[in-house]
């Protein structure tokens, strides 16, 4: 899954494709790099960000969606937790909703997932992105963000949203500390033994820098190592920034498994 932040404020690339001409070349270079799906948000998620109005997500967002629909063939994500911005997304070809509140931020959300074809991501966040790095705590992060996400997966099966569309992410980043992220990379078991397929976004996270001392602009590198390490203990999707380096890495991964056994 490739990242495409039509932002000025994301911790990564904040601005660099907020135009609606650089996201939406930027969404074709990482469809020749490999991605499988384009993931496309309007709203910074970082901690400590604010939220963005709904007029101003629906201008970044909507019309990029729109012209990738028309060039691509691969799914198109959308990162939101606004029921309206879903609502035209799907209209405008988005075929995934990605939200990082698990519905949990806008109760309209349910009624625009339900009512479409769409897949539909959901994720464990402590608080919220202003406060979600304010002193989080667990007893058992593994137990805890996979009971969290093993509930939210009953509830909207119960309220008509088939588990085939749905698809688990531990919230790497989001209200964790490095210790919490690098047990939940290291222990996916659990959340798989939910049936559902797990995404994982490791891409240039903080927990990347702080164990190798390097800023953001220098984290490829860590970046691919957290990829593979996250294919090898049971990864469906990799939401990344930097889709060539990964997806190589986890195909040569994937290639030595697949040997495993052979004469």
């Amino acid at each position: 899954m490739g990242i495409v932040n039509t932002t000025p404020d994301s911790f990564s690339d904040g601005g660099k494709f907020l135009e609606h001409r650089s996201a939406v070349d930027h969404a074709l270079r990482l469809v020749d790099e490999g991605a499988d799906i384009i993931d496309v948000g309007g709203q910074s998620t970082r901690p400590g960000s604010d939220p963005v109005s709904l007029d101003e997500e629906l201008r970044r967002v909507v019309p990029v969606v729109d012209e990738l629909r028309r060039r691509l063939t691969v799914p198109i994500s959308v990162d939101t937790s606004k029921a309206e911005t879903a609502r035209r997304a799907i209209a405008a070809g988005a075929q995934i909703i990605n939200d990082v509140t698990s519905l949990r931020d806008d109760p309209a959300m349910l009624d625009v997932v339900a009512d479409s074809d769409a897949g539909l991501v959901i994720m464990h966040m402590l608080g919220t992105p202003k406060t979600m790095q304010d002193n989080p705590t667990y007893g058992d992060v593994v137990a805890e963000v996979t009971a969290f996400l093993g509930e939210r997966v009953e509830w909207l099966t119960s309220r008509g949203i088939a588990a085939e569309r749905i698809a688990v992410d531990p919230g790497i980043g989001f209200g964790k500390r490095v210790e919490h992220n690098l047990r939940l990379l290291r222990e996916l078991g659990p959340l798989g033994r939910l049936g559902r397929p797990i995404l994982l976004g490791p891409s240039r996270k903080n927990l990347i820098g702080r164990v190798l001392n390097r800023p953001v602009d220098q984290r490829v590198f860590g970046t691919v190592g957290a990829c593979v390490a996250c294919f090898l203990r049971g990864a469906h999707i990799l939401r990344v920034h930097d889709v060539a380096a990964a997806r190589d890495a986890v195909l040569v991964a994937h290639a030595i498994e697949q040997a495993a056994g052979q004469p």
